[in-house]
């Protein structure tokens, strides 16, 4: 017979203490928990077997959990506060007793916030359509209709200011949402401004406004154009300048100023230029966004400009010499010949500049700072008409021979900078035409 293997010795469980009362009662049920075991009574006899019987350990009270209360449902009425807290917004009783909820209380700060929100709403939306090009386009022509209906003339005198006040309203709005600015409240403005000079009638009033039209013209049409990768695009971007300051020239003298030739050139040009550098530093990532190149050409045109304006003013100070003699008789003979003679700042600083920088912008950022300097020769078209002892027929073919000659100049520049940088031979000038990617926005987008 085997051995039996030793066995292990129950461990007798512990029993808590517990009140007398407690120990004669069955405990109770809580609902919501399962139902418990009546504690057997007594020890239990075990069957007879042959090994030595463990006496069953008598089991402990079942310990029972209280039940959760689920959390209470809001039922819309408003919970009281204690009596030592104060109310933190009043509560309002309606007739009949019953207590509104805070959602069913009026409230005008959220009223007022969220039809605000609709007005803002609706102007983005409305922004977005088609609706502002459309009116743009509407105040553009019906001011371009009025011009030419005061330059014939026909109709009453009050129609070229007229036309005067729509066509600078129209650059105004779109020199704003070219620049990223407002251009609804800056038009609303300008419209404001423009009906109060003519209802005034004052001279000064009528001369400071077509002196802010001859820049705002000059600056606009620089801002207008767009990037060209080859130089036939630059011809097209220089002619869409042109266009526009030629119609700011017919909206400059709309107002009919009284003016001084010479003041009036010379504060329009610090003023277009002014405007145009100053847009110009914050497309062109600032001053040190220049680089070499810019720099380059930036001390170059201003060294141009700076020429042209301090010989005119010799000249006119101390009358011409020998060597301009010469080319005064040269002014006469494209006159009596040609019909009328370039613009000198136009054609040799302008144009040429304009053609320049929009094919430099294709490809770099300094571009923009080359074509600053083409707001030169927008402001010497815009305030072309203001002389009058120039007839429109010789004004018009000035401003094209400008056109033409700046263009050759401008071609010259952009070859020469092409063989300077290593795109020489036509194979590397179509590669490199390819090359530049560099991204603007569209015409008629903002830019900032």
């Amino acid at each position: 017979m085997s051995r039996a293997a030793p066995r292990r010795r129950a461990e007798k469980p512990r029993r808590s203490r517990r009140p007398r009362s407690e120990r004669t009662t069955t405990p109770a049920t809580t609902p919501g928990a399962g139902p418990t075991e009546r504690p057997t009574e007594g020890p239990t006899e075990a069957p007879a077997t042959g090994r030595a019987e463990i006496p069953a350990p008598s089991p402990a009270r079942p310990l029972t959990r209280p039940a959760t209360q689920p959390p209470a449902e809001p039922t819309g009425q408003p919970v009281s506060q204690p009596a030592n807290q104060p109310a933190s917004r009043p509560v309002t009783v309606t007739p009949d007793g019953a207590v509104p909820t805070p959602a069913e209380e009026p409230s005008g700060a959220s009223a007022d916030a969220g039809r605000l929100e609709r007005w803002r709403a609706r102007a983005v939306a409305l922004g977005g359509s088609r609706v502002p090009h459309v009116s743009w386009w509407v105040l553009f022509c019906l001011g371009l209709g009025l011009l030419v209906a005061g330059v014939v003339p026909v109709g009453p005198a009050w129609l070229g200011g007229a036309g005067s006040v729509a066509v600078a309203t129209s650059y105004v709005w779109a020199l704003a949402a070219r620049t990223g600015g407002r251009p609804g409240v800056f038009g609303a403005l300008t419209l404001l401004v423009g009906v109060a000079v003519l209802l005034l009638d004052d001279d000064r009033g009528r001369t400071g406004a077509a002196v802010m039209t001859c820049a705002l013209a000059a600056v606009l049409a620089v801002m207008m154009t767009v990037p060209a990768k080859r130089f036939r695009e630059a011809a097209r971007e220089c002619a869409v300048a042109v266009v526009i300051a030629s119609v700011g020239a017919f909206a400059t003298v709309g107002f009919e100023p009284a003016l001084t030739v010479v003041r009036f050139q010379y504060a329009t040009l610090g003023l277009a230029l002014a405007g145009a550098f100053l847009l110009v530093h914050r497309l062109g990532a600032g001053l040190h966004g220049l680089g070499r190149r810019g720099l380059i050409a930036t001390i170059g045109g201003g060294v141009v400009l700076l020429v042209f304006v301090g010989y005119a003013e010799l000249l006119r100070e101390y009358g011409p010499g020998d060597v301009v003699t010469t080319l005064l008789d040269g002014v006469r003979w494209s006159r009596e010949n040609l019909g009328a003679f370039p613009r000198p700042l136009e054609t040799i600083l302008g144009v040429p500049a304009l053609a320049w920088g929009c094919h430099m912008r294709a490809r770099r950022r300094q571009g923009w700072w080359v074509c600053a300097f083409g707001a030169a020769g927008t402001v010497s078209i815009a305030n072309a008409l203001v002389d009058p002892s120039v007839a429109l027929l010789e004004s018009g073919l000035s401003v094209g021979y400008g056109l033409l000659i700046g263009l050759l100049i401008g071609l010259v520049v952009i070859r020469v900078d092409l063989a300077l940088t290593g795109s020489r031979g036509r194979r590397a000038r179509r590669d490199e035409q390819a090359s530049a990617v560099r991204p603007e926005p569209r015409r008629t987008a903002a830019l900032l």
